[in-house]
């Protein structure tokens, strides 16, 4: 890019540079240069928006995590619709088909970009607490109109179907599991729980 020209959406352009190296070559791969040079940018570029390079992917995570507020409210106000296996199941298959495995990847990999999520966030593991909450809510409600028993453990619930749809989708390299997999995963998980509608 050269110097003096503007560049729309900084931001939002030098974010899906990191999320498309990231897919591509894992968190190890991940670095300032490799992201400009995706985004068809100088350095420097990234360094006049942010502080430092885990600054940059502090905000790249809380980025996603907002798009994870979306989904939220979808799932949620499908509560009492079709079927809840049906509604977790593809609520995890959004989650876990985007670029969440590679951000608790990331996140796990570097302490100076855990050191600043800490500091907004200072419980859980970004994306995957965000999740579980999403799951939760979305079975509170459920619960709430008969569509699961009264004393299902929701806050159990919710992080078991995560941890366990997460370990699906771990294997970067691997094929990814599909939706019937990830179905029958949830069903066995929510088995105790499910209400059995009346006839």
């Amino acid at each position: 890019m050269p110097t003096g020209v503007a560049i729309r959406d900084v931001r939002g352009q030098l974010f899906d540079a990191a999320e498309r190296v990231l897919l591509r070559d894992g968190p190890s791969a991940l670095t300032s240069r490799a992201v400009t040079t995706e985004a068809g940018c100088a350095k420097g570029v990234l360094h006049r928006h942010f502080t430092d390079f885990d600054a940059f992917l502090a905000e790249l995570v809380l980025d996603r995590i907002a798009r994870i507020d979306d989904q939220a409210a979808a799932l949620h106000k499908s509560a009492g619709t079709g079927t809840i296996a049906h509604n977790i199941t593809q609520a995890l298959l959004d989650l876990f088909e985007s670029v969440a495995v590679a951000i608790v990847s990331l996140v796990t990999s570097r302490d100076g970009l855990r050191a600043q999520l800490r500091e907004v966030r200072p419980a859980g593991v970004p994306i995957l607490t965000d999740a579980a909450t999403a799951i939760a809510s979305y079975l509170t409600a459920e619960r709430e109109l008969g569509r699961i028993t009264a004393d299902a453990d929701v806050d159990t619930l919710a992080p078991t179907l995560i941890g366990a749809a997460h370990m699906l989708f771990a294997d970067r390299q691997g094929i990814p599991p599909g939706a019937g997999d990830v179905r029958k995963v949830v069903t066995a998980v929510i088995a105790g729980v499910e209400q059995k509608p009346l006839r």
